[in-house]
């Protein structure tokens, strides 16, 4: 089925991202956001979770958390468009909340299509936060790659890399059984679960390995033998969102450095008359538009062309990665000396940028997806 005309972005989806957008400059301008998470610049800190619980409700009452929610669920099930902008709008703002991680969480569950994920996305619908504990100790959340399994029906093992580990209420847990991978719900306060915080450089978001020992997995949103094929299932959309996210974030990047251009003199001009900034600048807002259209593109193959969609998708983290990597640098280096201080608000962005790079595979691992697909997997 083709796609339909400006990436089926309506009315709704316009609402959605004007209102968003106001509402992280009132709610979390820059400078509140700084004060919240990098309050401490001692780097030997100990891991913090820091993020503003009652913006979180806002956004629960606002219906933000069940944007990916179907609305058999309880949710609204807006199209996927939608969804995408909420996430740039997130990305701008560098938004410290589990919002990205439950969103991706409601994606992997509505894939189950069980009545143990229904009852788990009856939990987001009600303001909970989720997220996924998917990945193994080599960093990969392949289809069968865990490190989880399932004994008796308990669960025993570790989780690793588990994005707001510490926000969360409830965990999407993959584990492997006799008859292949299966999903299961286990709450974050559940006997035998423990989880340990990572030291990561982005100050936006918390992370942890989680070790589970004897913890009851009665919940079941996935059988055993159908699990993979739900994070299968799920994965473009996963792809999209964390795309859309870095997009909103070198949004940020690219307006405040042109601003600073702007008004930072050299040799009694603005910096930004000389070519060797102006030049990269655009450079940066040409990989952007890139990188953002194909997010979108991405978003509306989830709804319209499915059996496309892992192609976008890769295609459009494999851009708005590489797009990233080069905000960074040019909006520190353009920056000078003070781009490199803590008490510039770049840093912020830098590092939620870097980490975004690594969730689920960078340029150069997208790339490498995307030839398979589109040429084979090249024999060994």
């Amino acid at each position: 089925m083709a796609q339909p005309r400006n990436f089926d972005f309506g009315e709704e989806e316009v609402m959605l991202r004007d209102s968003a957008r106001k509402f992280f400059e009132n709610k979390l301008p820059t400078d509140k956001l700084h004060a919240l998470v990098a309050a401490n610049p001692d780097p030997d800190r100990t891991p913090e979770c820091l993020w503003d619980r009652d913006l979180w409700r806002q956004m629960v009452e606002l219906g933000w958390t069940m944007l990916a929610v179907p609305e058999q669920a309880g949710g609204m099930g807006m199209k996927a468009v939608a969804v995408a902008a909420l996430a740039e709008e997130a990305g701008r703002a560098a938004l410290p909340s589990p919002l990205i991680s439950t969103i991706n969480s409601s994606y992997v569950l509505a894939a189950c299509e069980s009545e143990g994920a229904s009852q788990a996305l009856g939990y987001i619908v009600e303001g909970a936060p989720a997220t996924l504990a998917i990945t193994n100790s080599r960093g990969s959340w392949e289809s069968a790659d865990t490190d989880v399994r399932v004994e008796n029906g308990k669960l025993e093992g570790t989780a690793w890399y588990v994005q707001d580990a510490a926000k969360a209420d409830f965990f999407v847990v993959k584990a492997r059984a006799d008859d292949g991978i299966g999903l299961y719900i286990v709450p974050a306060t559940a006997d035998g679960v423990t989880i340990t915080a990572d030291a990561i450089t982005d100050l936006t978001r918390d992370q942890a390995h989680i070790a589970f020992s004897g913890v009851d997995a009665g919940q079941v949103a996935a059988a055993p033998g159908s699990g993979d094929k739900a994070l299968d299932q799920a994965e473009p959309c996963l792809l999209t969102v964390l795309a859309a996210d870095m997009c909103g974030a070198a949004e940020w990047q690219l307006q405040t450095t042109v601003e600073y251009a702007k008004v930072r003199t050299q040799f009694d001009k603005p910096i930004a008359f000389f070519q060797a900034i102006k030049h990269p600048l655009v450079d940066l807002m040409v990989m952007l538009d890139q990188a953002r259209s194909l997010v979108y593109y991405a978003a509306c193959a989830i709804d319209w062309e499915p059996e496309s969609a892992e192609q976008y998708s890769r295609m459009a983290k494999s851009a708005a990665s590489d797009a990233a990597a080069f905000a960074c640098t040019r909006s520190v280096q353009t920056h000078g000396g003070i781009g490199f201080t803590w008490e510039c608000f770049l840093h912020l962005y830098f590092k939620r940028q870097k980490h975004n790079q690594a969730l689920m595979g960078d340029g150069v691992y997208q790339r490498a997806k995307l030839a398979d697909i589109l040429m084979g997997p090249i024999a060994a």
